[in-house]
């Protein structure tokens, strides 16, 4: 027996706003490409990534890692207290979730002045431009989230988010799981594979 597949009508509508959706699979596009880019570079120039991979901290991206993910995790809770009616749980989730994303940025910050004092440089050679690039991408992305999502928490504390009417909230959190997903794959790629 077959299931049957429901109709487009009776399938949940992704959440948050379309816009968002468009502009996050673009930056998803840019990222994947540069991915690919190094991926390949890496092919050509082992020993140089090699070398490269030993003047950034690893443990650092570690830690940025779980910053990241439990940021996204704080924020799938502010998602599921709107919709639940509780803007103040929200706002409280929402601020966890600002929080450890700066904690990102301290830590990535410290990271790349560790990355410069060992000689790291957009001139040093491919995968040091190829790891500027990349993080630094995704850095400003990450700034950019923190925006967002400081944006959404002062309109849920002036009362704009509800269970009925939570678009914002739900968008703000679609691209923050976005960068996280990209950090996800971005730190094995850079920090990790040898």
């Amino acid at each position: 027996m077959t299931a049957a597949i429901p109709a487009i009508d009776d399938r949940p509508p992704l959440p948050g706003d379309l816009a968002m959706w468009f502009f996050i699979l673009a930056e998803l596009t840019v990222f994947a490409a540069l991915f690919l880019a190094f991926a390949y570079a890496r092919l050509w120039h082992t020993a140089e990534f090699a070398a490269g991979q030993t003047l950034i901290d690893r443990g650092a991206g570690a830690i940025n890692t779980v910053l990241l993910i439990t940021s996204s995790a704080f924020v799938v809770q502010a998602v599921a207290c709107i919709r639940a009616d509780d803007r103040p749980g929200c706002g409280r989730w929402l601020l966890a979730a600002i929080a450890t994303g700066l904690g990102f940025v301290v830590f990535k910050s410290a990271g790349f002045a560790q990355a410069f004092a060992a000689g790291v440089s957009l001139d040093g050679g491919v995968f040091p431009m190829f790891y500027l690039l990349l993080t630094g991408f995704h850095f400003l992305h990450v700034l950019l989230g923190l925006v967002i999502l400081a944006a959404v928490w002062v309109k849920n504390r002036a009362g704009a988010y509800s269970a009925a009417g939570h678009t914002g909230v739900e968008t703000g959190a679609s691209y923050w799981h976005m960068v996280d997903l990209v950090w996800i794959v971005l730190f094995p790629l850079v920090y990790v594979l040898r």
